[in-house]
């Protein structure tokens, strides 16, 4: 049994009939982006015989920073995988044999050399795009402009069933804040993070890019989904910078939303960096310590460049269903912060501190719960006893002195974000992962020991950035690298 509802769930809730159960509409499958998906028939053993779909082929143009999402527009039909790169291409691929049904190119977005910083040689989609499952709309950021005197941030609304643009759209991110009152450059603010649509709004995350040019600020926008969309709501940290990095974007736990910040600059009291954010809709800002956690060492993580906002967020019931609500972040102190949701606690007021690594922690976790179990795995760059680069599993209890322990922990040559599968929602639970930016090899665990049950067999993958995570849908999982999408599949 799952604590929230994924992203299936919600589709049913909000709209029988307009999608099918097993769409995938956002990151991690679920508003909690918990990164728990139900595969049938997937165990230990038939994992043993995980391979490349040989009757799937799908290409397109571009880098991927986003995951690709699943849209099935009913129960006996075959879905899309969707896939947005950094060349503004939105193409929707058949699931099982990668034909494309439709391709839809946006304007283009701009080479590196024409902005102030970054390392994506030629920037567009970066952050995972939200399907609406009510409406079937999927809402994205791209970057457009080929020089630095156009470049603008644009959300788009384009159909899940046709690619095609939806009237009214784009919104101008830097003209709908400018009439707001609120500077926003688009040559220096990045948007790396996924989107979250949430109770009938689409949130946007915004940062910075990498190198940290100029006086950013984190930034979270609400858009008022409409034939004229508006801004509904803006966030944004006090002090320069702060900026929301993490791959996941924001997260929800069924009524608010949380967003971590990353280090601010030249602030001396604390101005929004270095925390865990509670936000309601229409964004208001608040200072209540109930609505932010902050370690009390803020200022020395900004001044070392230690962000505690690398990942997302992540609620949680500690110690299964009937648990604890807790909300665990991971640092680039290498560091795990354990808060209590009903009250954060402001400055120093965690549950739990716990070192968990000797390296940054950048890249998204996920989480397995039980009725009695709540499991959150993560990619360690330098693990405390697996050292080196490796996967480390955490048990959360619901009290106690310690309640963060280690499980296990594994090698792993690369940098992906893990995702969990089981059968039916809690059985036979697996980790899965790929080597990014190192073997580029699919991994599998067994979630409760972390034994390996596939070991990385056959071809490696070509163009995998390393903030890269899976897609289960179709019975296949997906991963999609520079200019291919790769289909595994196994025997059942």
């Amino acid at each position: 049994m799952r604590s929230y509802p994924t992203a299936a769930a919600l589709a049913v809730a909000l709209a029988a009939g307009s999608a099918a159960a097993q769409s995938v509409t956002t990151y991690h499958n679920g508003i909690n982006r918990h990164g728990e998906y139900v595969v049938p028939g997937l165990t230990a053993a038939t994992a043993a015989s995980m391979h490349q779909d040989s009757a799937f082929n799908g290409t397109f143009t571009g880098d991927v920073y986003a995951q690709p999402l699943y849209w099935q527009a009913g129960p006996h039909t075959v879905g899309n995988v969707i896939v947005a790169t950094e060349t503004n291409l939105v193409e929707a691929m058949n699931a099982s044999t990668g034909a494309v049904v439709w391709s839809t190119q946006l304007p283009p977005g701009p080479p590196s050399n024409q902005l102030q910083c970054g390392n994506i040689a030629l920037e567009g989609v970066t952050g995972t795009p939200a399907i609406d499952p009510a409406s079937g709309l999927i809402y994205l950021d791209a970057v457009t402009g080929t020089t630095s005197a156009t470049v603008r941030h644009k959300i788009y609304a384009l159909s899940a069933a046709t690619g095609a643009v939806q009237p009214g759209y784009p919104l101008d991110v830097q003209s709908a804040l400018a009439a707001r009152g609120v500077t926003f450059d688009s040559t220096i603010q990045g948007e790396r993070g996924a989107v979250l649509f949430f109770n009938g709004a689409a949130y946007f995350t915004y940062g910075g890019r990498s190198g940290d040019c100029g006086n950013y600020h984190g930034m979270v926008v609400q858009l008022a989904p409409s034939a004229s969309p508006s801004v509904a709501g803006v966030w944004s940290t006090r002090a320069d910078r702060g900026g929301i990095w993490a791959q996941g974007g924001s997260a929800s736990d069924g009524n608010s939303v949380y967003v971590t910040t990353g280090n601010t600059s030249g602030a001396s009291g604390w101005g929004d960096g270095e925390g865990v954010i509670r936000l309601k809709g229409g964004l208001a800002h608040t200072t209540s310590t109930l609505n932010y956690f902050t370690p009390t060492n803020w200022l020395t993580l900004d001044e070392e460049d230690l962000d505690l906002g690398g990942t997302e967020a992540l609620p949680l019931q500690a110690g299964g269903q009937a648990g604890s609500p807790r909300i665990i972040a991971f640092g680039k102190d290498g560091n795990a912060y354990l808060s209590d949701r009903r009250n954060l606690g402001g400055i120093g007021g965690q549950i739990a501190l716990q070192k968990v690594s000797n390296g940054a922690i950048i890249t998204a976790p996920a989480i397995y719960n039980s009725d009695s179990l709540s499991l959150v795995i993560f990619r360690d760059g330098n693990g405390l006893k697996c050292s080196g680069s490796s996967l480390t599993m955490l048990s959360v209890a619901p009290s106690g002195t310690s309640p963060i322990s280690e499980v296990w922990c594994a090698a792993l040559n690369g940098a992906g974000a893990p995702i969990v599968t089981t059968t039916n929602g809690s059985a036979n639970p697996l980790v899965w992962i790929v080597g990014a930016e190192g073997d580029n090899l699919l991994h599998g665990y067994n979630a409760l020991t972390g034994a390996a049950v596939f070991g990385g067999g056959g071809q490696a993958m070509q163009g995998l950035r390393h903030f890269q995570t899976i897609l289960a849908a179709n019975n296949h999982l997906y991963v999609a690298g520079g200019g291919t999408l790769y289909a595994y599949t196994f025997d059942q």
